[in-house]
């Protein structure tokens, strides 16, 4: 059978991608509910577990609802059409909501009083607190707001993407109900409002600080917005509208200004789900699902407050003795500040593991080139580099000094569009070459060269990675990044440069694997292989750490590896189609998931091939999009010390996890793993970071 036309798999045996994201976001759900984590570090995870929710129906629920609106009959691998979809995410979600609501007032909310933070109702608050924001409220709260009338002389008003709302009712004088709607303004004010406590007096304790939400604030003194009228009600309320907006162009040069399009489109997308507060009336809410479109199904009534995300500000609090102990990331010696990195990535092969690795040395990594005389050029892809990226600034540097520089800065990275426009603007105006991507792929590959003449010849010095070029995310992200000058890969980073930023078109690479080129095939030909080892000598091994498993043929191709013997770990964080454990089909295959204090991102790919380990690490996940439509790079790890490291040590404790690992069961749901009696707990982040420094190192 060629490895790359599977027999489709029997839908039975294919866990529906949108369920089995929702049960991911459930583990995330389940750091909020821990109590071995830091006070504020579990309302950290409440924030990203309500973000993750607003992604998940911008990108995801959107699509279905087109879909479904479009009558697709077309069906994924586990047979479900989009209307079912919707149907058993609705369903899946709403114990999920009411989890975080329990979790968030009957566990969060007391522990966070008892540690001298209060959030409070503004009806609870003493008489000074409130005279303190009712001067707040009309000295620069009231100037700002826009209540917008809905009657026949006003038609229904615009409510865009994720602002947070009041729907007011009033009562005029023949005691007719009006409506109104009133946006909060979050984007001027913090959602979470600190209130001073005069009760409190000259012996005031810093650590206690006391927080109303601003919406109770403006809902408190809504009689001024609306003088002879009377103030009935007033309700919260969110809309999440479609933000999965594809961008079409044929021309490069159209790309920048339609991608700015998309961006304002983005908040007038078709509503996809209302949140209301619990207590709002049931006409308005019809009023709601009748103005906006929308069915009863989209219309999720939650408890206050509306809009978990914002809660992330608290973490903004000075208190440490409430978050994780902060560490130093290690860094290497030969890469220390100062040290020649050219010369230490000539002696060998140099890999970091961000971020109980400091990713300074990339940062200087391009610094040093921008200043060094012998360095020609800098080649480099950008997904998302952030706000205050160094790593751009030091690719500026590099222009300012005369060398020539050329960015692939992919503006189609969803919701970081915007960063990444101005920072393509700032390197064009310094006179970089600036490429914005490529027309029908998304270019997802982590890739950095360094072009330098030195006495023997030209030499390319390249980082590849499995993550952004990011400073701030690589402190909270677990990456890969290594550091080579080995000629091979030199050449194939060139060759892909080329087709990125002109027209040449490689079929085939030396070493690299390349998406949507050759990638997918080679995968699925070392599975075969693995196969293929297992029938002759019984020793077939594939183990497999990635971020999401979705491919059809990649899962099958697993499937029948299983069937032959060969033993399979897949540690697999979030979204995973496959179902371990299944007899005759999958009992050889496990898989186990971490979230935990960092979000583990790096992909690994090891096949053991008798005994000549393979070892590949990069940007792609096994899924439809990673390897048929953006341009990925997975690179081999041939340093046989590195290559040891990641296989005996930082494999290993991964898949040895019993403390943050949830295993996945045949039939998609997680459970812990049990500890044998006597047998140490191993929690795998925290073994790294109590070994950063020391654990492989691959260094001599």
């Amino acid at each position: 059978m060629s490895p790359v036309s599977q027999v489709p798999i029997d839908p039975k045996l294919y866990l529906n991608r949108e369920l089995s994201w929702i049960r991911f976001n459930h583990h995330v759900l389940d750091e909020a509910r821990d109590e071995s984590h830091p006070l504020l570090e579990r309302v950290k995870f409440h924030s990203i577990f309500a973000n993750n929710l607003d992604e998940f129906f911008m990108v995801r629920v959107s699509g279905l609802q087109r879909q479904a609106a479009k009558g697709v009959l077309k069906a994924p691998p586990d047979g479900m059409t989009p209307s079912e979809q919707l149907d058993a995410i609705q369903k899946a979600l709403r114990p999920e909501l009411e989890l975080e609501y329990d979790c968030w007032h009957k566990e969060i909310l007391p522990h966070l009083a008892a540690s001298g933070i209060f959030l409070h109702s503004y009806a609870d608050l003493h008489e000074g607190q409130k005279e303190a924001l009712h001067t707040f409220f009309v000295d620069e709260i009231f100037p700002v707001l826009i209540p917008l009338a809905f009657d026949s002389a006003h038609p229904f008003p615009f409510i865009s993407n994720l602002s947070l709302n009041l729907a007011i009712i009033v009562r005029d004088q023949n005691q007719k109900e009006l409506f109104a709607r009133l946006k909060v303004p979050t984007n001027l004010f913090s959602r979470l409002v600190r209130i001073p406590d005069p009760a409190a007096g000259p012996h005031r304790d810093d650590k206690i600080v006391h927080f109303v939400y601003l919406e109770e604030i403006i809902a408190t003194h809504l009689d001024l917005l609306f003088p002879g009228l009377e103030v009935v009600a007033s309700f919260p309320f969110r809309i999440t509208r479609d933000a999965d907006l594809e961008i079409e162009v044929d021309e490069a040069s159209d790309l920048l200004t339609t991608v700015e399009e998309v961006m304002e489109q983005r908040a007038r997308g078709n509503p996809v789900r209302i949140e209301v507060d619990s207590s709002m009336h049931d006409n308005i809410c019809h009023m709601f699902e009748k103005k906006l479109g929308i069915t009863s199904s989209m219309l999720y009534r939650v408890g206050h407050p509306v809009g978990m995300a914002d809660v992330m500000q608290l973490l903004s609090l000075d208190r440490p003795d409430l978050k994780d102990p902060p560490f130093l990331p290690s860094t290497p010696s030969e890469l220390a500040e100062g040290k020649n990195i050219f010369s230490a990535i000539r002696a060998q092969d140099i890999l970091l593991y961000h971020p109980y690795e400091s990713f300074s040395p990339v940062v200087n990594f391009i610094r040093q080139a921008a200043h060094d005389p012998d360095v020609l050029a800098i080649k480099i892809t950008l997904y998302r580099v952030g706000a205050n990226s160094p790593i751009v600034n030091a690719l500026l540097e590099a222009r300012e000094n005369g060398k020539a520089v050329a960015a692939l800065i992919e503006l189609k990275a969803r919701f970081d569009e915007e960063n990444n426009i101005g920072w393509a603007r700032a390197l064009e105006h310094q006179g970089a070459h600036v490429v914005y991507g490529v027309v029908g792929l998304k270019v997802h590959a982590k890739l950095c060269m360094v072009v330098r003449r030195e006495k023997d010849g030209i030499r390319r010095y390249v980082h590849l990675g499995t993550g952004n070029y990011n400073a701030t995310t690589s402190r909270i992200y677990t990456d890969f990044g290594l550091f080579s000058c080995d000629p091979d890969i030199g050449h194939d980073v060139a060759d892909l440069f080329n087709f990125l930023t002109g027209y040449a078109r490689i079929n085939q690479y030396r070493k690299l694997l390349v998406a949507p080129v050759t990638l997918r095939s080679s995968i699925l030909e070392r599975i075969e292989r693995e196969i293929t080892r297992q029938k002759e000598h019984g020793d077939g091994y594939l183990a497999f750490k990635m971020n999401a498993l979705v491919d059809e043929a990649c899962i099958s191709a697993l499937y029948r590896a299983s069937q032959s013997g060969v033993k399979i770990d897949l540690q697999v964080r979030g979204i995973c189609c496959l179902l371990p454990g299944i007899p005759g089909v999958s009992d050889t295959i496990t898989v186990t998931a971490i979230v935990g204090r960092f979000l583990e991102h790096a992909r690994l790919y090891y096949f053991r091939n008798g005994g000549n380990d393979e070892v590949f690490v990069g940007s792609a996940d096994l899924m439809p999009r990673n390897l048929d439509r953006r341009v990925e790079v997975l690179f081999p790890v041939e340093d046989p010390r590195i290559k040891k490291a990641l296989i005996s040590i930082i494999l290993s404790v991964q898949l040895s996890d019993t403390v943050k690992a949830r295993v996945l069961k045949s039939d998609g749901t997680y459970e812990r793993r049990t500890l044998s009696p006597g047998t140490e707990p191993v929690n795998a982040q925290s073994w790294f970071l109590d070994h950063r420094g020391e654990w492989y190192n691959g260094r001599e």
